[in-house]
């Protein structure tokens, strides 16, 4: 059997997929790469395009049962996030650049400033469209969280912290979700393959480094160690009932202000 797998091309990602990818970790099941951004990722999930996918919390309450969400390989933070930022004399945050209608980045800003205006622009190329003053502020997901700075850009609020502040529980930004029409005994063997291939990751630092590298746009070593860090954490090796709950109440805030939808979440 062989499973089509997508997930973003970025150094987290290719981290926690490295090993099942080389095959260094065994897996009953083959593995085709699907390399795409999340946005795209998430819009596929819509339709349970792909077998396995990384995919946005954001987007669950869109996907219903249609995907099993997997406890092990999310991207949870605490105390950061997504970051808005301005050039530094913008005043008012007016017209936000956003990653995608679906990503989590862009339901956190919609609950942190009700009413906001937003444009969807390709996440690569928001710190452009702020430089440019194509529009007011921009909301940075990736690698933009750790270097806008250098680009003359502000932060106007990190949405990690707001997150925080509001709610006293972890982020749950990315999720990795299997279709449950594979059933529930392919979910565990892909869940198992993917806690084998984090870990082999994590006893295997500068190999697995070296290939996040690759996916990295240009980030110098020390900022694709410290971006992995920061997305590949103990939250990715298992949620544990607290990124359960960060997930639930993610969703639920999001109902009640009218959002999305009610969500049908099943955690494997």
């Amino acid at each position: 059997m062989e499973l089509l797998i997508g997930h973003s091309p970025d150094p987290d990602d290719a981290f926690m997929f490295y090993a099942l990818k080389r095959g260094l970790v065994r897996a009953p099941f083959g593995v085709r790469e699907f390399l795409a951004d999340i946005e795209t990722l998430n819009r596929l999930a819509l339709h349970a395009r792909l077998d396995v996918t990384a995919l946005s919390a954001h987007v669950l309450p869109y996907v219903g049962d249609k995907y099993y969400v997997l406890r092990v390989g999310a991207s949870i933070s605490r105390g950061y996030g997504p970051v808005l930022v301005a050039s530094g004399h913008a005043g008012d945050v007016g017209l936000v650049a956003i990653p995608g209608r679906y990503t989590t980045a862009s339901l956190l800003l919609q609950l942190a400033l009700p009413g906001v205006r937003t444009v969807e622009v390709p996440f690569d190329r928001i710190m452009d469209a702020v430089s440019s003053g194509a529009v007011d502020a921009g909301l940075l997901i990736h690698e933009g969280q750790i270097t806008y700075s250098r680009r003359g850009l502000r932060k106007v609020m990190d949405l990690g912290e707001w997150w925080e502040a509001t709610t006293g529980l972890p982020l749950p930004l990315g999720l990795d979700a299997v279709k449950s029409s594979l059933g529930p005994e392919v979910a565990a063997a892909v869940k198992a393959a993917l806690l084998d291939s984090l870990e082999y990751a994590r006893k295997h630092p500068e190999e697995a480094l070296g290939h996040a590298a690759e996916f990295s746009r240009g980030l110098a070593m020390d900022d694709v160690s410290r971006f992995v860090g920061m997305y590949v954490n103990d939250y990715t090796i298992d949620m544990g009932a607290e990124g359960e709950r960060a997930v639930r109440e993610l969703l639920r805030m999001a109902a009640e202000a009218g959002l999305v939808p009610e969500a049908r979440v099943t955690f494997v």
